[in-house]
Formats: C-alpha cells, structure tokens, sequence
C-alpha cells in the first residue's frame, strides 16, 4: 500500500508532465510559464516576450551568492538592448535559501542593490520542482538537459523563448564566454 506522500508524489509528477506536454506542444518555451513575483503576484514569463532572458536559481548564502554583483552588472549593461535577469530564488542546496520571500528581497535590494526581477522562492530539483525548471532540465534537443547541480545555474533564453545556452554555477555572470552569449543573442 502506498503512503499518502508517495500518491501525492505521483499526482505532482503527473501534474508536471501534463503541463510540459502543453507547453512542449504550443512551441512558446518558458513564455508559456507563470510564477509568483517576489511580491506574491502571478509574473508571466510572457511578459518578457522578444527579450532575451537570463533565468538563474539564487541563494543569499551560498558561496556563489557574490555573483549577485555580476548578475546586475550585465544587467545594467545590456538591459536597454532587450536583456533581462529573472532570478529564482530555491532552497534546494545545502539550505542555503532559508528565508521568506520578503528577506530575500530585503537581502538582495541592500546588499547587492539588485534591481532585475526576482520570483518568489520555488524549488528547482525533486518531486515538488516548479514546472519551469521541470521545463528547462529537460532533453529539448539544446544539450541543456540534465539536474540542476547547485545554486547559480544559468540559462540563456532568445528571444523566442527558447533555451539556448546552459552556463553551470561556476561560470561568472560577467565571463567572457557569458557575455559573448549574450551579446549574440541582442544582435
């Protein structure tokens, strides 16, 4: 007999599929997605239609949360050209994402004076991972798919609204082989 979390498990994981099936099958690739701002309000991801968007999965105490400063770098930089950031804060690593979705704001606002939009926490691995990166860890032919492996993963999004390019946590915001990407993607 099955326990009451593993139905759960199984209804959430067949919940999943079905709206990566509608998404996969409507061709509009994370514009399809809609998650809660920071704030607690619906935030398509349509919105940032024709952009080309920067998704990345945040922490406030990871070792690679100094990247914060990077992240609004490049977004300062190249926001004026049609680039956005879109930040998803998750606690899925070592805990390293403890807070509410207003400490999170407060932290990223003071400490790094980060100004690109941020969602309202999620998770982005196990049986309870948001749909998006359900979406965005899957084989869509990019050479992107495969487990989120830690905080700061990055993913390259067209203007389209398809995955381009997968840069894992170690790959600085401002690199030269990010940076590249994004400027060939604004042209």
């Amino acid at each position: 007999m099955r326990s009451s979390s593993q139905v759960l498990s199984v209804y959430i994981t067949i919940g999943v599929l079905l709206i990566m099936a509608t998404t996969l099958s409507a061709g509009s690739g994370v514009y399809a997605f809609t998650l809660n701002s920071i704030e607690g309000k619906p935030a398509p991801l349509a919105d940032y239609k024709g952009k080309v968007v920067l998704l990345v999965n945040v922490a406030s105490q990871c070792g690679y949360t100094p990247q914060y400063t990077a992240l609004e770098a490049i977004y300062e930089k190249y926001k004026d050209q049609g680039f956005v950031i879109l930040g998803f804060p998750a606690n899925n690593f070592g805990a390293q994402e403890p807070g509410t979705n207003e400490e999170i704001k407060t932290f990223c606002t003071r400490k790094y004076s980060v100004t690109f939009p941020m969602y309202a926490k999620i998770s982005v691995k196990g049986a309870d991972q948001a749909p998006l990166y359900a979406y965005l860890t899957k084989d869509t032919g990019a050479g992107i798919a495969g487990e989120i492996k830690w905080n700061f993963t990055k993913f390259l999004v067209d203007r389209d609204g398809k995955v381009v390019q997968r840069f894992e946590p170690a790959v600085t915001p401002d690199s030269k082989e990010m940076t590249a990407a994004i400027e060939k993607e604004l042209k």
